[in-house]
């Protein structure tokens, strides 16, 4: 059996969530970026698409760390959006340094491209056809509006236009959505909007030096395990315009025989979303659980027979 460990994306972000990261991780962070990354961990400074991204890594990064510290390793890592560079630091493929810089641009191009009258929408109780056959109606130049996210059979997220979200999401719940609701994402991520800077974040990741993944590393928009350096550079930098297939990820890591997974903070909207597929075994969020607890659950499902 196996075991998976999963990074959230932008939208689990909450204030103070780098509260209890060691001083080392926090020491480390300030002296890449250059500025005392605690100072973005406020309600104020979380509006900023840049601040957001940075410290979900930062949080993720030194959660793994801890949990690592005495567990072995997992067999495979995914992350969601922005939760893919924290997946590729623990997966040895991306070095923490680096991932910083990285992720510090990724924000601000992202910001830059879109700062305001934009963001995501989430959709609960319709099935993809029926968001796609919505999405094909009101799409047009000018209320633009794409997919971005299948998160589950019935919850699937879209980006675009407040405008023409809007329009979408009043008729969802005409058809009969249990939710149509806001994310805490400023830009329309994971959709063709994001084109023009995930290509300038491509030219950065030129000069970056990366490693092959020592785990399993599955892409969240592929919902297949990455393995050459190429591939994996282009995964990371692009994949802020490709559609997030979640639902497909953590059915991919289940068929592979993966029995436990663990999500790294901040929040557990990941482990809710996992329990649809995982008929056996755990899901469990380091967020309010005992650190000795889920490093026993490591040890026991790395000692299991397959």
């Amino acid at each position: 059996m196996s075991s998976l460990l999963v990074f959230p994306g932008q939208g689990a972000q909450r204030p103070g969530m780098l509260r209890g990261v060691s001083p080392q991780v926090l020491a480390e962070a300030t002296a890449v970026l250059g500025e005392d990354v605690q100072q973005m961990d406020s309600v104020e400074a979380l509006q900023s698409t840049r601040a957001v991204q940075v410290c979900l890594l930062i949080a993720g990064v030194d959660a793994a760390r801890r949990l690592l510290e005495h567990a072995p390793s997992p067999d495979y890592v995914a992350g969601l959006s922005i939760g893919a560079y924290p997946a590729a630091v623990v997966a040895g493929a991306l070095g923490f340094a680096d991932a910083l810089r990285l992720v510090s641009l990724r924000g601000e191009l992202m910001q830059r491209a879109y700062p305001q009258g934009y963001g995501m929408t989430a959709i609960i109780g319709l099935d993809l056809t029926a968001v796609e056959a919505l999405l094909s109606r009101v799409h047009s130049d000018t209320t633009p509006v794409y997919l971005a996210n299948i998160n589950a059979d019935h919850q699937v997220v879209i980006a675009g236009s407040d405008e023409a979200m809007a329009i979408v999401a009043a008729q969802a719940r005409s058809q009969g959505a249990a939710k149509a609701c806001r994310l805490a994402v400023s830009v329309p991520s994971h959709c063709p909007l994001l084109e023009a800077p995930a290509r300038s974040l491509a030219q950065a990741f030129a000069d970056v030096p990366l490693q092959p993944p020592t785990l399993g590393y599955l892409s969240g928009s592929r919902a297949r395990p990455v393995t050459t350096i190429e591939v994996l550079r282009d995964d990371l930098a692009f994949n802020m315009c490709r559609v997030v297939d979640w639902r497909g990820t953590v059915q991919s890591a289940y068929e592979r025989g993966v029995r436990l997974q663990i999500e790294l903070p901040p929040g557990a909207v990941l482990t809710a979303l996992a329990r649809r597929v995982f008929e056996q075994g755990s899901v469990m969020a380091f967020d309010g659980a005992r650190l000795d607890t889920l490093q026993a659950l490591l040890r026991e499902e790395g000692n299991r027979q397959p």
